[in-house]
């Protein structure tokens, strides 16, 4: 299993990410997780749009459901063809949970608990934790990745400006 050498801490301890760390201009792989119907969803399904990954530890924290909020809010101003997708490795169910309590319904919003597909692929599954570390990736219609955040402590947020401003620039 390779070890991504990109520097995160959670709570000031070092953590090691597992998985191929994902760069700029690299070509986004293809990766599965389930939607909150248990549905497998594909970052395919999305081909033609702009995508902004927005990715968190656990929605049941402070600053996760801080990221999804500012997301949400920020996906009802956005062009049609920018798509939010939050992953985390909460359960389907606790994520449906949450959206239906939070009035979240602007960002789509899947799991990776299952296979960790997406967190194996693009560089973001914490060792000690099997949960993700907190990041961005913005990736355009080409399914060129633009932009990518592992932000350096997880009990940060991430900066939503710079990815925003990649994003909206791709439309």
């Amino acid at each position: 299993m390779n070890k991504n050498n990109k520097k995160v801490a959670f709570a000031g301890n070092p953590m090691t990410l597992l998985g191929n760390e994902v760069k700029t201009e690299m070509t986004a792989s293809n990766f599965t997780a389930l939607n909150q119907e248990l549905a497998p969803v594909q970052l395919s399904d999305f081909d033609g749009k702009v995508k902004i990954l927005s990715i968190f530890p656990s929605i049941d924290t402070g600053v996760c459901s801080a990221q999804t909020h500012r997301f949400n809010k920020e996906a009802a101003s956005l062009d049609k063809n920018i798509q939010i997708i939050t992953l985390s490795n909460d359960l389907p169910f606790a994520l449906g949970r949450f959206c239906g309590a939070e009035g979240i319904t602007n960002l789509v919003t899947l799991s990776d608990h299952k296979e960790l597909d997406f967190g194996l692929k693009y560089g973001f599954v914490v060792e000690e934790l099997r949960l993700l570390a907190r990041g961005i990736v913005v990736v355009d219609k080409n399914n060129k990745v633009k932009y990518v955040e592992y932000v350096a402590e997880m009990t940060e947020e991430p900066n939503y400006e710079a990815a925003l401003k990649v994003a909206k620039a791709l439309v």
